[in-house]
């Protein structure tokens, strides 16, 4: 048996040789590619069985067979074996160097995170750094203002505001301007009221309803007792109507009637009639 098995050894590395030098032959002209089935696979286990065969016949008749290595198979196993070498030198390259760019990034990612958060520190130190300067630049104005006193171009609140008037007839721009120099340096007086609803006036006609809206309404905090009190409230409830604020020109337009319908006009208590009717007042 141990013979037997010799000899299929022997059988097996002939027909490895012959296949080593058909793949020589290969490398210079290329054979068709074999379709293993069944059929073929039989026929292949039968050659071998007869190759063992006449091996075992031969080494019985005192002829035995040996086979010796063919060089070239030799120095290719020794080409593999180095390039299976290389190929394991080169694998842990690799890994030592999957490793090293690990830890760069994670360090990257660190410092990262550590930017990230010097950023928002900035930011927010740089804006508390500018309120604090608006806040200053502010502070300092308004003491300047405040001792430098009103700048009034007569000196007189009345005059002023004729100047005012009179400047904004033909020069709305300039006479804006005017006006309200009026209401900065007379805030408390009848004079800066007016001139606060005038103002309005010029931004109604300028196509800014809700400015003007802002302007009149500034004009009759505490509903004041003037000749043109109710006039403006009859703006005011316009100017809210015409931007959609219904409710509040309804309130206004009560404010109207309980404090200046009956001093005003007919063509004034008509104007209130038409406002309410457009905002839906009940």
């Amino acid at each position: 048996m141990k013979s037997l098995l010799t000899f299929r050894n022997i059988a097996l590395a002939t027909v490895a040789c012959g296949l080593v030098g058909g793949a020589v032959v290969a490398q210079t002209q290329p054979l068709p590619a074999v379709q293993w089935d069944n059929r073929r696979l039989d026929t292949l286990d039968r050659n071998v069985r007869r190759l063992e065969r006449a091996l075992t016949q031969r080494n019985s008749q005192g002829q035995p067979v040996l086979v010796e290595p063919d060089p070239e198979v030799v120095a290719l196993q020794d080409r593999v074996g180095q390039m299976d070498r290389r190929l394991a030198d080169l694998e842990a390259t690799v890994l030592r160097v999957n490793g090293d760019l690990e830890r760069m990034t994670f360090s990257q990612d660190e410092g990262d995170r550590d930017n990230a958060a010097l950023r928002t520190r900035l930011a927010d130190a740089e804006t508390r750094v500018q309120a604090l300067e608006r806040a200053a630049t502010e502070a300092r104005a308004a003491e300047e203002a405040e001792a430098a006193g009103p700048r009034s171009p007569t000196g007189d609140a009345v005059a002023d505001l004729a100047a005012a008037r009179a400047l904004s007839a033909t020069d709305p721009a300039r006479g804006r301007a005017a006006l309200e120099a009026v209401t900065a340096n007379w805030p408390d007086t009848a004079q800066g009221r007016e001139a606060l609803w005038r103002v309005g006036d010029l931004i109604r006609a300028g196509g800014d309803q809700a400015g003007a809206v802002q302007q009149y309404a500034q004009a009759l905090q505490g509903w004041p007792t003037q000749t043109w009190a109710g006039e403006v409230t009859l703006k005011l409830a316009r100017g809210l109507e015409a931007t959609n604020r219904d409710p509040q020109a309804c309130a206004a337009l009560g404010e109207y009637t309980r404090r200046y319908a009956a001093t005003s006009t007919p063509a004034l208590r008509q104007i209130a009639t038409d406002t309410g009717r457009a905002a839906n007042c009940t």
